[in-house]
This record gives C-alpha cells, structure tokens and sequence, in this order.
C-alpha cells in the first residue's frame, strides 16, 4: 500500500513548515506529496460542492490554496524521494500548452516524479471570473488530456480538435518519465468514464467506504466493458473512509477492496500538534503497514 500526504500545501503555508512538512512525511514512509487547486475563492458562492452533505466547501477565504505546481517545485529538492502529484488540477481552466510546458519541466527537474491528478471543477464562480466557459467543461478536459499528451510525445508536432487546434510545434523539455500517470478525480459516472478512457488512476472524493466499494465496482465494469484491465487503473482513496475504527484493519480493509494508495489528507495535521500527529500517523500506520 503506498500512502500519499494529500492537499499538504494547504498545511505547508510558508517555506520553512512546507519544507519541515514534506521531509518528515519522507521520513515516516509517505510515498508522494500532492497540492491542491483553486485559482480564487469566490466572495460569493451558490455553486455546491459535491463532496458533502450541505453543498457548502470546507474552506474559508482564509484557507491557504497555493498554486500547487510552484508549491510543487519548491519542495522537491527538500523531499526527493517523494512522487509529486496534484489532487486536483482543474485542467479546463488551464492553457494546455503552457501546462505542457509546466509539468514537463517539473518532472524533468524531478527526474520522472510527477502525477498530474485533473478534474473538471466545481465552482462555476471560478470559471466566471477567470473567463474560461462553464459549459462543455468535460469535453474540454478530454480534448486538454489529449493534447498534453501530443505536446510531450516528440517533435513537430500538430493537434486540431475543437479546443486545441496549432500548427507543428515542438515544447521542450519533454517529461523523464515515458507517461506522465493522470488522475481523474471525482464521484461522477462522467468521471469514471474519464478515467477509464484516458487515465491511469481514479481517484473518488466520498468519504464513505460503501460507496467507495461501488465506485470502484463501476470502474471494474467500465474498464471491461471498453476492453481494458481494470489493473491499469490505480484506485486512490480518501483515508477519511476509514471512520473512527482501528486504523491498520482499516488499510487492510482498503487493500482488500482494491485501492492502491491512501490520500491522507493534510489538514488533519494541521495546528499546533501537528507535526507531532504526523510523526504519531507516519509510524503507528504507514510504516507498521509497510513492515507488515
């Protein structure tokens, strides 16, 4: 099982605690590090969030959301063995050529450490105030996976679809790694589809280990049915489904139903103890699973 310290850079407000936050989460077994994305905080928002009950997002216009590839970038030196991801870019409002550019770098840097996790967003405020259209948000995304993945396959290269469209082109450097794993993020029956069409892992936002079963479940058959191994599509989820019970059988119970790695978010480390939970977390869970 490998165990990913998720939406760290909303823990890691400032160099030195990000720096802090990510060698200590190296050294108690994390295997990857992943920041979080919203480009603004809407003062006003009647967009509801899809990952709880009420539709309300668990932040304020104090929660800290850097942009997570620079915050990315800055800890990769302090951390090296950790895979660096994003848990969740939100591909339709970004240029696609200028994050080719980003994460190849990025990954060339890291020599080959980088997962690139997408969704398609939420918050309609957020489109809005950055002028990226709201709707057909979804084609976008497959289009934008599509062209990422021609920009980083060579030299002189052309792409003409609906949202992308240029002429031969080369953007160096191209990533270290072969395949750049994409994520997608999401509870949704358009994102399971996603990710079985052009993914290598999904990663589901429920809390809930039942539904969490299902989804996994509905990703098996979609992948069967598009005649792909459900093998190659990593399952990624929350630790929040293991509730309040024993946290080892929880990670077998995780392992048993078919996740490969836990997110762990970081804002449960968060205060003024919370290098101390990490620490506690790291030894009594991600390393005893690892020397079991």
């Amino acid at each position: 099982m490998k165990f990913g310290l998720a939406f760290a850079s909303s823990i890691g407000t400032e160099g030195n605690s990000a720096v802090k936050i990510c060698q200590l989460a190296e050294q108690v077994g994390f295997e990857s590090v992943w920041g979080g994305e919203h480009v603004i905080f809407p003062s006003s928002i009647e967009s509801k969030y899809p990952y709880t009950a009420d539709g309300k997002v668990p932040a304020t216009k104090d929660t800290w959301i850097p942009d997570p590839l620079v915050w990315l970038a800055y800890i990769s030196a302090a951390a090296p063995s950790l895979r660096l991801g994003t848990c969740i870019l939100i591909l339709p409002q970004r240029n696609p050529l200028i994050l080719a550019k980003e994460i190849a770098t990025l990954d060339h840097l890291t020599n080959g450490k980088v997962e690139l996790g997408i969704g398609v967003g939420w918050l309609k405020e957020e489109f809005e105030a950055l002028g990226v259209p709201w709707e057909r948000r979804g084609a976008r995304t497959d289009e934008y996976v599509e062209a990422l993945h021609a920009v980083w396959s060579g030299t002189d290269i052309e792409f003409h679809g609906e949202f992308v469209d240029f002429d031969p082109l080369t953007c160096t450097p191209r990533p270290k790694q072969e395949k750049i794993p994409i994520l997608v993020g999401g509870d949704t029956p358009a994102a399971i589809r996603r990710a079985v069409k052009l993914a290598d892992g999904y990663y589901p936002g429920t809390g809930d280990f039942s539904e969490l079963q299902k989804l996994i479940a509905d990703v098996r058959h979609a992948a069967e049915d598009n005649g792909r191994n459900p093998a190659e599509i990593e399952i990624n989820a929350h630790y929040s489904v293991f509730g309040d019970g024993d946290r080892i059988e929880g990670v077998e119970k995780m392992q048993e139903a078919g996740v490969g790695r836990i997110m762990v978010p970081g804002f449960i480390f968060g205060g003024t103890s919370g290098m101390e939970q990490l620490q506690e977390f790291g030894e009594s869970v991600v390393l005893k699973t690892k020397a079991d």
